[in-house]
């Protein structure tokens, strides 16, 4: 059972930046696709981004923070990381990391098996 904590969300002006950490629990994380996804209130689940296991050189983004959101990994550390620049108030959500073994990136949440707890991002305008 793969257990996903992130952190560093908050709030924030519009045109601000943060930079949220999901950590995992999984001794074998580079083994593991990551995704980011974010709901806001009143909305489902929406894919924001996410990196292939291992290498982690294929990354994929939602075109709505293509060029201002960027993700990364650490397999040291077991982690994956979402910056965020350029926020809008239209990117205020519960933001998760998911997780899903050894496949490529996908964009559904349907395809991920394990999920974080969320941490809430605001923008405000």
């Amino acid at each position: 059972q793969v257990q996903l904590v992130e952190s560093g969300g908050g709030l924030v002006q519009a045109g601000g930046s943060l930079r949220l950490s999901c950590a995992a629990s999984e001794p074998t994380f580079s083994t593991y696709t990551m995704g980011w996804f974010r709901q806001a209130t009143g909305k489902e689940r929406e894919f924001v981004a996410a990196i292939d296991y291992w290498t982690g050189d294929t990354t994929h983004y939602a075109d709505s923070v293509k060029g201002r959101f960027t993700i990364s990994r650490d397999n040291a550390k077991n982690g994956v990381y979402l910056q965020m620049n350029s926020l809008k108030p239209e990117d205020t959500a519960v933001y998760y990391c998911a997780a899903v073994y050894r496949t490529i990136v996908r964009v559904s949440p349907e395809s991920y098996d394990y999920w974080g707890q969320g941490t809430q991002v605001t923008v405000s305008s």
